[in-house]
């Protein structure tokens, strides 16, 4: 269902609308970690986040007739905020998000900026995610899904690219699942450059999907998840990303609360990285002993930034024995 080749053609597409984000080298995190650690600081793409490379590749194969109808979607946040910028990018596409009541607000105000009609319904993801499907069919429009659509796996996939060019001799690659997408399109790049590379997928015990999807062999494309901090991985594992990934994804792994909370920290103080729940997943069980890589060139995906401050302020508050 993708190819190099289709990722190739995403990255061509994509050309200065993204940044090529930095692969750090960090010697002081990866102490803690047990490994030789480089973090790739999506966190620093624009917007805050890797998910605006899917939505740019999705936007930009839209014939003219269905940019003029407009888009809809439905997001946590950050995929929002992909298309958001994607639709300014392309001429200023009208585009409608729904999110969940419980969307970060510091997520809500940036999609308000950016121009796009922001819509709160329900309080998951797969509520937001019918209602905008409601919407799409009753007003004939383009549905940008989040992760269940191969256009925007192969932007995704643009990140696996970019590590593989920047350090070819990576032995493992930690990153965080939530939809697939992020995960399936790294698998698929950095696999077919070198097969011998690990791909590891973290995700919260609030959300196993993935990890239940794996298990048992078929997608749970919903998944009432308890709540957590890492808003973005929470939720169901799409089927197309399964598909695509089943047979390069290496191992998934699942994570506790308290050790992504303790990741989110540990990226401030140790590398002055600001880095959401959901990006600081891959980092989790790499600082907890769960993930055991000694010696090994690892690279840990820094997924996004968009932390509510009061977020931030509580985990800096707690204590850690």
């Amino acid at each position: 269902m993708l190819t190099i080749k289709d990722i190739l053609l995403a990255q061509q597409r994509l050309g200065s609308w993204i940044y090529h984000t930095p692969l750090q080298s960090d010697d002081v995190l990866g102490r803690h970690c047990g490994c030789h650690l480089y973090l790739k600081l999506e966190n620093h793409q624009r917007t805050g986040s890797f998910k605006v490379r899917g939505a740019l590749n999705r936007i930009s194969t839209l014939p003219e007739a269905e940019r003029l109808k407009g888009v809809v979607t439905a997001s946590m946040g950050n995929h929002g905020l992909g298309v958001a910028y994607a639709a300014r990018a392309h001429g200023g596409i009208p585009v409608t998000i729904f999110l969940p009541h419980n969307a970060p607000k510091a997520k809500v105000d940036k999609l308000v900026g950016l121009g796009a009609d922001v819509r709160l319904s329900g309080d998951s993801y797969e509520s937001a995610h019918r209602a905008a499907e409601s919407f799409r069919q009753a007003h004939n429009i383009t549905y940008v899904h989040a992760y269940d659509d191969p256009a925007v796996v192969a932007g995704q996939g643009t990140i696996g690219l970019e590590i593989l060019a920047d350090l070819p001799d990576v032995e493992a690659i930690v990153v965080p699942i939530g939809g697939g997408g992020l995960s399936a399109g790294i698998a698929v790049a950095a696999k077919t450059l070198n097969p011998t590379v690990r791909v590891i997928g973290v995700q919260p015990d609030a959300s196993p999907a993935a990890y239940l999807s794996f298990r048992d062999g078929r997608a749970y494309e919903e998944y009432d998840a308890t709540p957590t901090i890492a808003d973005g991985l929470a939720g169901g594992y799409g089927r197309i990303p399964f598909e695509i990934a089943r047979d390069l994804i290496d191992d998934v792994l699942v994570v506790s609360e308290s050790d992504i909370r303790r990741a989110v920290r540990a990226l401030l103080e140790y590398s002055q990285e600001v880095v959401e729940g959901s990006g600081a997943a891959a980092i989790a069980p790499l600082l907890s002993g769960q993930l055991r890589l000694p010696g090994r060139k690892v690279v840990a995906v820094l997924s996004g930034h968009n932390i509510d401050a009061a977020v931030l302020h509580a985990i800096l508050s707690e204590s850690y024995h």
